[in-house]
């Protein structure tokens, strides 16, 4: 059981209903409400009794709900005993990171923060897009890479990052339909999408499966909610020669001899990500990273793909 599980399992049981507690964590309501049957299941009990009015714990959710707030309470704890061990005079700034950013838009960004501001010390984490709406509403994070734009006014935002995807298919799939100008999404009708759950960012998931489907695209089972879209299960899946994968062309992944990246023509899919933090945030140190990450060169939408995988 994972504390983000622990941290939903509760917002539930405080909110006394999924749509309340989904508006909280930032998560679609039947996203939230497959995440707590799959943890019900995962441990053999029932622990909500749901009605039309809403939801209540059962004898055992309340013993899980008295377990996990003590187990995020000392979560939390640690991390804040962990923060005070920051360098005298420094500041610590808690960035939110998801899966696939270019490889060098970190490194580049911390290295520009470090001339003005080398007393701060940045600590990724490696989180989905839905997973650092609810830490940064926690105060958990400071600021999140996240690949959908926060509603409301709550946070602020910035565009750093505008990346063209492409697809990794098998090599002998390739040769069949790989132009000058790569592949068509219609080409791949017969594949079927090896894709993220739905419940890791919600409103990018949607306009991908939107987009493939009005090419005729078979979206294949839906990935289950946590399930991490590693490099080895993209391979795995398309080695099968049954399914493709989308990255982007600069993926730092080494990629197998048995399988090749090909540009889509006509960029129908464009994964954009966002440095997002809270509106009330004064921090120059914070300030300045996200100037740094907006300085990063090279990718935007009205770019042309740079190179392949």
């Amino acid at each position: 059981m994972e504390l983000r599980e622990m941290r939903a399992y509760v917002a539930v049981v405080e909110e006394g209903g999924l749509s309340a507690a989904a508006r909280r964590l930032h998560v679609s309501q039947p996203a939230l409400s497959q995440q707590m049957s799959a943890l019900e299941r995962e441990l053999g009990v029932d622990l909500l009794t749901r009605s039309s009015t809403g939801v209540r714990p059962t004898e055992a959710g309340r013993t899980l709900l008295s377990e996990a707030r003590a187990v995020l309470a000392r979560y939390d704890r640690a991390m804040s005993a962990v923060d005070r061990h920051t360098a005298p005079g420094g500041s610590l700034l808690r960035l939110g990171v998801p899966l696939e950013l270019p490889g060098d838009l970190l490194s580049r960004s911390v290295a520009a923060l470090a001339a003005p501001f080398p007393e701060t010390r940045v600590r990724p984490r490696h989180l989905s897009t839905a997973d650092q709406f609810v830490a940064l509403d926690r105060g958990e994070l400071d600021v999140g890479l996240v690949r959908e734009h926060p509603v409301g006014g709550g946070l602020d935002a910035s565009l750093v990052v505008a990346e063209p995807l492409g697809v990794l298919v098998t090599a002998d799939f390739a040769a069949l339909v790989g132009g000058p100008a790569g592949a068509r999404l219609q080409d791949l009708v017969g594949l079927h999408w090896v894709g993220f759950p739905r419940s890791a960012s919600p409103a990018w998931y949607d306009e991908v499966t939107a987009i493939l489907r009005s090419h005729g695209l078979d979206l294949g089972p839906a990935a289950p909610a946590g399930q991490e879209l590693i490099p080895d299960v993209k391979f795995t899946a398309v080695t099968s020669g049954r399914a493709f994968a989308l990255a982007p062309p600069d993926w730092a992944q080494p990629v197998p001899a048995s399988i090749r990246w090909l540009p889509l023509v006509g960029r129908p899919l464009v994964r954009r990500t966002w440095a997002v933090w809270p509106a009330s945030s004064r921090r120059r140190d914070l300030g300045a990273l996200v100037a740094a990450l907006e300085a990063y060169g090279g990718h935007n939408d009205n770019e042309e793909p740079a190179g392949k995988v």
